[in-house]
């Protein structure tokens, strides 16, 4: 068997905490492979590239899977089957937050499929492996031959009842702070770090300690907690060049057949038709009607240009052609953005949408709430059961239970369009739970209101920003329920 080749580093301005990356050891078939650990925690992650890429595709596939095993913690699986079933949400949501920062740093003509998969061996349940989990994958990838423009660094901070910054917090660090965020970020070649991913939230215990005192995280505090993250990142960064210059530099990057969407010549004919057309098309307010004048438009072009650009593949053409004007589309609308300050609808970068909200609609539930946002529309509806009702976790950390509960559904109609529905996906389950996040802090404790809480999103039209207005909803239900929340909460989705 192997050695392993292994580097490690005190983290976070703290000598007894100390993370290791190692490799060479496991999995010596993947195209990069890592172990991780800090504290007793350990993750293995593993990056594989296919070697072609699949006929057809339009976007690039990678795939992040986190494979948590009930022997990390000690434990045999609850279920009647005694072996680990689906994702759990913490899962899921690590494998989005893996996959944010990662999916900028491959080419953009980069179409292989990549999957990454972290396998949490051992739990202390005294370290996170999220975060673990990224710099591990970046990890892999940069030994592996996969094109990517890494490494790739992250931190979890956590804001102290004395006001100041901890990084890489433990559980109990994290539950006796006010708020915590994840930063994820590349070096730059002048040292600064480019930050690509945050995620942030205050903790369940938060409104207790501001009032006993606590400093609020205000706008002031989330900057200096940015640019305080930059140190831990370049730390994690440092550590994986490390790794790599210890394994004998990274593989030689992988032949690949680079995609290209349209060329050249097809966007400027493209342009040439529609350019002049799209800026009023894309200033219709109305999502309906500008998306059949989207069409129509499209449509006029395909009709002009199908046959010039047919070639060896009409079918190919046509493909490169509909990318082709979409490309023009999100094109004329940044520069709008950027040059005019309007937006699609002709609103400023700052104005909000017409608003509107109902509450009481549903005669049999606990709460309900409609909220709507121009054309952004979610009905939010609140239960409430005794104690007994709460949901039982069978995990690998500390958490056993939990009694507030937020489901986001995201049916295909919303969107006026048709598919399948087959359960929650994805991006339901992390924008449930992103809502779920934004009210923990505000909802009583379980001593001043003995209820378990479930609230359910149910997006019934979507024009962006749904996650967002179901936080808005959630606290409108909660409030018709007569949950007394220590105050009320909002939410608006931004992009810089």
């Amino acid at each position: 068997m192997a050695d392993a080749i292994r580097v490690s580093s005190p983290v976070g301005g703290d000598d007894d905490k100390v993370m290791f990356f190692e490799t060479g050891k496991l999995a010596s078939l993947a195209d990069g492979a890592v172990l991780a650990g800090i504290g007793n925690t350990r993750i293995l992650v593993t990056a594989t590239a296919a070697k072609s890429v699949r006929d057809g595709i339009d976007f690039f596939p990678l795939t992040v899977d986190i494979e948590e095993r009930s022997y990390a913690a000690g434990k045999i699986p609850g279920s009647f089957f005694r072996r680990e079933g689906k994702s759990s949400d913490d899962a899921i949501l690590t494998c989005r937050l893996i996959d944010r920062p990662l999916r900028p740093s491959f080419p953009s003509g980069f179409r292989n499929e990549v999957h990454v998969v972290g396998t949490v061996m051992a739990a202390d349940m005294e370290n996170p492996h999220d975060v673990l989990a990224i710099n591990a994958a970046s990890a892999a990838l940069s030994l592996s031959g996969i094109p990517f423009d890494g490494p790739i660094g992250a931190v979890r901070i956590a804001y102290t009842v004395d006001g100041e910054w901890l990084a890489h917090p433990t559980y109990v660090e994290g539950d006796q702070s006010t708020f915590e965020m994840v930063v994820a970020g590349r070096e730059l070649d002048n040292g600064d770090v480019a930050v690509m991913m945050v995620e942030a939230g205050g903790t369940e215990r938060s409104w207790e300690y501001y009032g006993d005192g606590a400093p609020k995280v205000d706008e002031a505090a989330l900057a200096a907690g940015l640019e305080s993250s930059k140190q831990w990142i370049k730390q994690a960064i440092k550590l994986q060049s490390e790794l790599v210059a210890a394994a004998g530099g990274k593989k030689a990057t992988m032949e690949y057949s680079e995609q290209v969407d349209y060329t050249e010549a097809q966007y400027a004919a493209i342009e040439k038709i529609a350019g002049a057309k799209v800026p009023a098309i894309m200033s219709i307010a109305d999502k309906a009607e500008r998306g059949a004048a989207e069409s129509a438009l499209r449509d006029e072009v395909l009709a002009a240009l199908s046959e010039e650009f047919a070639g060896e593949d009409p079918a190919l053409g046509t493909k490169q052609l509909k990318a082709g004007f979409k490309s023009l589309t999100k094109a004329v609308v940044r520069s709008r953005i950027v040059n005019e300050g309007a937006r699609i609808d002709g609103r400023g970068t700052s104005d909000l949408r017409a608003l509107s909200a109902e509450v009481g609609l549903l005669p049999t539930a606990h709460g309900s709430a409609l909220f709507q946002r121009g054309e952004t529309q979610v009905m939010n509806v609140a239960t409430l059961a005794m104690g007994k009702m709460d949901q039982m976790i069978d995990g690998i950390t500390p958490t056993t239970s939990k009694r507030y509960m937020h489901h986001y559904n995201f049916p295909p109609f919303s969107t006026g369009e048709t598919g399948f529905m087959r359960g929650p996906k994805r991006r339901e389950i992390g924008h449930g739970l992103l809502a779920e996040r934004a009210l923990l802090p505000v909802v009583p404790p379980m001593d001043e209101f003995p209820y378990v809480i479930r609230t359910v999103s149910d997006v019934l039209a979507s024009n962006g920003s749904t996650s967002m207005a179901s936080v808005c909803g959630s606290t409108l239900s909660l409030m018709d329920a007569g949950v007394p929340l220590k105050a009320p909460v909002a939410g608006i989705a931004m992009g810089l």
